[in-house]
């Protein structure tokens, strides 16, 4: 049997139509099955979910649609989805008064997500911070690094400390 260029048109347009109609039924991963089947959910229940979701357009529209939901690409086919707002209005814009006086929001994408004040530090009270180690408290670290040489011995070797490097020069902090 020899096949016409209309046969194999014929044939690439139904391949693209089952191709299409495959796109348009809802994304399920063998991993979302096991999930179902180990949480012990019926049939009547997974039907249930099933109906729910074609009730409120929760199911893929296809991949024309990049991944959108059906009450997202056609919104007024479906109910609208009523949000409980976390916040009031009052404490939004609360927080945002207090961000502004902090200097607590983003500088911009020129300063690769610093907030303000970081990038003007002088515009904005300065953050209080945890109370540090006195300065005799850090001498003392330091000493205490140099007798046993848990000090960094330069970046000619690759990160190492100075009792990796030199280990019979320096005595181990446990001994």
């Amino acid at each position: 049997m020899k096949l016409t260029s209309i046969t194999l048109r014929m044939t690439a347009v139904f391949a693209a139509m089952v191709a299409a109609v495959f796109a348009s039924l809802p994304a399920t991963s063998p991993g979302a099955i096991a999930a179902d089947v180990a949480t012990g959910k019926t049939r009547d229940q997974v039907r249930a979910e099933l109906a729910e979701a074609r009730r409120t357009g929760e199911l893929r529209a296809g991949s024309f649609f990049n991944g959108k939901k059906l009450n997202e690409v056609y919104p007024h086919q479906y109910p609208p989805v009523v949000r409980q707002p976390s916040k009031t209005r009052a404490e939004v814009r609360a927080e945002l008064e207090a961000a502004k006086r902090t200097g607590d929001l983003p500088a911009g994408s020129f300063y690769n997500g610093k907030k303000l004040n970081e990038v003007y530090p002088n515009h904005y009270p300065p953050v209080a911070t945890q109370p540090g180690k006195t300065r005799a408290q850090v001498m003392d670290e330091y000493e205490q690094a140099k007798l046993i040489g848990d000090l960094p011995a330069g970046s000619f070797f690759g990160g190492k400390k100075l009792n990796e490097v030199y280990p019979e020069r320096y005595r181990r902090s446990g001994s």
